[in-house]
This record gives C-alpha cells, sequence and structure tokens, in this order.
C-alpha cells in the first residue's frame, strides 16, 4: 500500500514520499502516526466505495496538517483569508479543519476543492458530504490507533455502509459532547439531523 504514486497533480509533486516529508515536517511523531493511520484507513475505504485511492491518501494525509498550529496562527489566517468572523469564538478542533485547509493551500499548494472540503469537514462532518468527506471523516475515527468503547462497531458499521457509519460516529460524537456540556458547533447539528435522525438503534447494531 506504500508504492502510491500521485498521477493526477492534486499534490504539486506525484511523489507521495514528498508529501509525508512535508507533512512530517508540520507535525509530532505522535499526530505523524495518526495521519498515516488514517491514510491507511481511508485508501481501504476508497477501494471498498469506488472512490478515487489517490485523492482519498492526499485528503487523509493533509487532514490534521495544521493540528499543532498555535490559536494565534488560526485566528491570523481567519483574518488575512476574510473567512467567517465567527469562526474566532471556536477552538482548535473546529480550526485545525476548517482554517487547516487554508494553511494548506498556502504552504503545500494543493488547491484542490475535493481535498480541501474533506479537510474541512473532516471534525464535525456536514449536512451535504461527498464520498471523499464521508471516508475522511470516518476513516479519522476508526483508524487503528484508536482505542475507545464503540471503535470496533465503527470498525464493522464501515465496512458495510459508509452513511451508517457517518451516522454512528455523529451520534457518538454529539453525546460525548452532551455528556461535558460541551459548546456543539452548529455544523455538527446539521450533520446529526442529516444522518442520525430517525434512524432505528437497531442500526448501529453492526
Amino acid at each position: 500500500m506504500n508504492e502510491l504514486i500521485y498521477k493526477e497533480g492534486i499534490f504539486p509533486s506525484n511523489k507521495r514520499e514528498e508529501l509525508l516529508t512535508r507533512v512530517a515536517a508540520s507535525v509530532s511523531e505522535y499526530r505523524y502516526k495518526h495521519i498515516l493511520g488514517v491514510e491507511q484507513a481511508a485508501r481501504k475505504l476508497a477501494l471498498r466505495f469506488n472512490e478515487d485511492e489517490e485523492l482519498a491518501s492526499i485528503a487523509a494525509l493533509v487532514h490534521d496538517y495544521a493540528k499543532e498550529r498555535s490559536d494565534a496562527d488560526f485566528k491570523q489566517v481567519i483574518m488575512a483569508n476574510g473567512l467567517d468572523q465567527d469562526l474566532l469564538n471556536w477552538n482548535n478542533f473546529i480550526w485545525h479543519g476548517v482554517v487547516g485547509a487554508e494553511i494548506i493551500k498556502a504552504e503545500l499548494n494543493i488547491n484542490d476543492e475535493r481535498v480541501l472540503n474533506a479537510v474541512r469537514k473532516h471534525t464535525v462532518g456536514a449536512a451535504v458530504m461527498t464520498t471523499l468527506d464521508k471516508i475522511i471523516y470516518v476513516a479519522d475515527f476508526i483508524e487503528a490507533g484508536r482505542d475507545f468503547p464503540g471503535v470496533e462497531l465503527a470498525r464493522k458499521l464501515a465496512e458495510k455502509d459508509l452513511d451508517l457509519a457517518v451516522a454512528y460516529e455523529t451520534k457518538h460524537t454529539l453525546e460525548y459532547l452532551l455528556a461535558q456540556n460541551k459548546t456543539i458547533y452548529p455544523a455538527a447539528i446539521l450533520t446529526y439531523n442529516a444522518y442520525v435522525a430517525g434512524k432505528n438503534m437497531e442500526d448501529f447494531n453492526g
């Protein structure tokens, strides 16, 4: 699986190894290991659900590219790029996706909106998601390094139904946020309404 050579020019170099080097330089060893796990999961999902494996690889490798930037860095990008000023009221969990896409575009010269939108949506999803969006959203949740109650069921669901895997992840995440009395980003509620509302509990039995 490590021999993939990019063909479409989404990343300026067609060499996966060059992108790996750029990503590794931007994050900690711990984060880099997670990123590699997400790529592996995303490529398997791409093959399973007829998505382009190259797109899935690139989107997965850059999804956390900006994860370890400072709050000040994110706020500067929000202001400089004229993004929604409400973003200033949120935090890294939201910023590294929505704002991180702008950093990826500027620093890695990746301009393909399919990749950038998958990055933007990978933490809280969206009411409307492409297959690639769903793959990165789910792969981030189920990659081999994840270890939490319910992850095995999430992996099982992802094997057979991508939308059901999105629903399970969304439900799991919102239940956690509600239990912690956390503020919920509006897009996460829209994702819940689109993918979870109306589902029967039996749907999540695998």
